[in-house]
């Protein structure tokens, strides 16, 4: 099996698995038939990517699938919240009866090039300098995880999802906020890590 790591809580199965190229990733078996129009000029990797995320899915739950609306994954039958990600050659899905976001992404350098497009200036403050492209990824990674769980097609991962101080020595219990004109929620992050990637979780 392709478990890496379980990251399960009181609130969500929450599974990472790595691809291992001796793995049996049959579309015909794993793929929902509503699914194979949606996904026939996909990438090989990025089919790969989907067909794990099945493989876990199965583990758990063999009854159910996958389906979406637009792009929003959901379960069929919806007695479970999702939340799926992927960054080859590893992927990861969350289960829980309540609203739950996950992202993984690599520690890459690059992001500081775009952090004028996410960055809060008050997020800025607590970045400390000689680990700017790790602050910065976390939270990138929280936001995504955010919108995942929150999100409207009107707003922007740097005015509208807000990420306190916290310290990559304890990333846990971190606070995040969603907020516009009306609408102001609080909800409660973690950060593990492995490799050269990050995981986040919103639940």
């Amino acid at each position: 099996m392709p478990l890496y790591r379980d990251f399960s809580d009181q609130n969500a199965t929450i599974l990472l698995w790595k691809f291992d190229e001796h793995e049996d990733l049959d579309p015909e078996i794993l793929l929902e038939k509503e699914n194979f129009e949606k996904v026939k000029d996909y990438h090989p990797t990025k089919l790969k990517e989907l067909l794990l995320v099945r493989k876990i899915l199965k583990s758990q739950l063999p009854e159910h699938k996958i389906l979406y609306n637009g792009r929003a994954p959901y379960l069929d039958p919806p007695d479970f919240q999702i939340s799926i990600t992927h960054s080859f050659p590893f992927a990861a899905l969350a289960i829980s009866k309540n609203k739950v976001g996950i992202d993984i992404e690599p520690f890459n350098p690059k992001i500081i090039r775009i952090r004028h497009k996410f960055l809060h200036d008050e997020e800025a403050g607590f970045i400390e300098p000689d680990k700017e492209t790790a602050y910065l990824t976390v939270i990138w990674s929280l936001k995504e995880s955010l919108y995942k769980i929150h999100h409207s097609n009107y707003w922007s991962l740097k005015k509208h999802y807000e990420v306190k101080p916290f310290s990559l020595d304890f990333p846990f219990n971190i606070v995040c906020r969603v907020h516009d004109e009306t609408v102001s929620d609080l909800y409660s992050a973690r950060v593990e890590f492995f490799g050269n990637y990050c995981l986040t979780i919103v639940d």
